[in-house]
């Protein structure tokens, strides 16, 4: 009678392990699958049940299905469970993780520009897709920036390292591999050209970079200061050719400002 109380006790204790193995399997899986802010300036939020919830490092993740939301004077840095990470720049919409289907679809950018650090083990790949309203961007072990410029999701896809496949995804053409520094432009309703897109003397690629490194000068000066000078402002990110010259898209990308100069001296007297 005893073994035969003891085995039906363990039959039990075996049943709620696997019941809570079961219920906490999926939520292991979300919280596996959430993106985590490392770094972040200005307005950045997330929607979720109809309202913007800020974010913040040290604040709650971004789930999957979600959309990162940023200001004029956003931006924010977010890490995913492998180690890969992604930029968020100003004016910005994307959806995190859009299929829940498919953990390697990592973005949907519905609108501004991403750039993408994907990590991957030596020796083996990791596949990851970026998509915009025209175009998805399938990619392994590489650094690569995505803009969608306008409404209708006109597409700049620029490549710092590794290689990318661009796919169309409304007119029929043949996909497009980019190297590094390849570029490439992915209109609505025309197809993908054979030859990236030149960009002559450099020009668009400084500009990016001059954005990105307005924003790190941005977080440097926190770093360091415990605040941001200036109140805070940051520096747009470019937008395409438009920000070739720096007099369109949202801003000219620059240094931080000077700090405030030495105090007059106190009123002298006779």
């Amino acid at each position: 009678m005893a073994q035969r109380f003891t085995f039906f006790r363990n039959v039990r204790r075996l049943l709620a392990a696997a019941t809570l193995a079961v219920c906490y399997a999926p939520l292991e899986a979300q919280n596996l699958y959430n993106a985590t802010v490392v770094e972040q300036l200005g307005q950045v939020s997330v929607e979720a049940g109809g309202y913007q919830i800020p974010l913040s490092v040290g604040g709650p993740a971004v789930k999957p299905q979600q959309v990162i939301v940023t200001g004029p004077d956003g931006y924010a840095r977010f890490q995913v469970s492998d180690g890969s990470t992604f930029e968020v720049f100003n004016n910005a919409r994307v959806v995190f993780r859009p299929n829940l289907g498919n953990w390697k679809d990592l973005l949907d950018i519905v609108l501004g520009r991403v750039k993408t650090f994907i990590q991957h083990e030596p020796g083996k790949v990791n596949h990851n897709e970026v998509s915009s309203p025209t175009a998805v961007i399938s990619v392994r072990g590489t650094v690569f920036d995505v803009v969608v410029e306008d409404d209708d999701g006109t597409t700049l896809v620029t490549v710092d390292e590794g290689i990318v496949q661009v796919h169309h995804r409304i007119a029929a053409s043949n996909d497009v591999y980019l190297h590094q520094g390849d570029m490439i432009r992915v209109f609505k309703n025309q197809p993908l050209q054979a030859k990236a897109l030149i960009d002559k003397g450099n020009l668009l690629h400084q500009a990016m970079k001059a954005a990105e490194n307005a924003v790190y000068q941005v977080l440097l000066q926190r770093r360091i200061g415990g605040g941001i000078p200036g109140g805070g402002n940051i520096p747009a990110s470019t937008q395409g050719d438009q920000n070739k010259n720096g007099s369109k898209g949202g801003g000219t990308p620059g240094s931080p400002p000077a700090p405030p100069g030495s105090p007059p001296p106190p009123p002298g007297g006779d």
